[in-house]
C-alpha cells in the first residue's frame, strides 16, 4: 500500500523511496530506469507485464511530464491489461483503490517532474 507521495519521494509499506520504481505483483523494483527519461517505451515495462496483471497504473510525475505514447498504451492493452495514465499523485490513489478492490494491479511511478 502506498502511504505517502510527494515530489521525489514515496512511502510504501513504511519504507521511503527516492527514485522511480515499479510496484509489481511480487514486490518493488527500485531505481526504474527508462530508455528515454521522460518518454515511456514498451521495453521499459515489458519484463513486468504478465498474464496475471489486470491493470497497469502509470504515474507520469508530479507535474505529469513523462510522456506515454498511444502506441505504448496500445501494445500493453493488446496483452489484455488495462492502462491508467495519471500524474503520480493521482496514480498512487488509483493504485491503492484498485489494490483494495482486489485487482491484480501494478504501478510504474515517475517520482519527479
Amino acid at each position: 500500500m502506498i502511504e505517502k507521495y510527494d515530489f521525489g519521494k514515496i512511502v510504501i509499506d513504511g519504507k521511503e523511496y527516492r527514485r522511480d520504481l515499479i510496484i509489481t505483483l511480487d514486490g518493488i523494483r527500485e531505481n526504474w530506469w527508462r530508455k528515454e527519461g521522460h518518454k515511456l517505451h514498451f521495453e521499459d515495462l515489458s519484463d513486468v507485464l504478465s498474464n496475471e496483471v489486470e491493470v497497469l497504473v502509470i504515474g507520469t510525475g508530479y507535474y505529469g511530464l513523462m510522456e506515454v505514447p498511444e502506441e505504448v498504451k496500445r501494445q500493453i492493452e493488446e496483452k489484455g491489461i488495462k492502462v491508467v495514465v495519471e500524474k503520480t499523485e493521482d496514480a498512487c490513489k488509483t493504485f491503492n483503490k484498485l489494490l483494495k478492490e482486489g485487482k491484480r494491479v501494478i504501478a510504474a511511478l515517475h517520482l519527479t517532474c
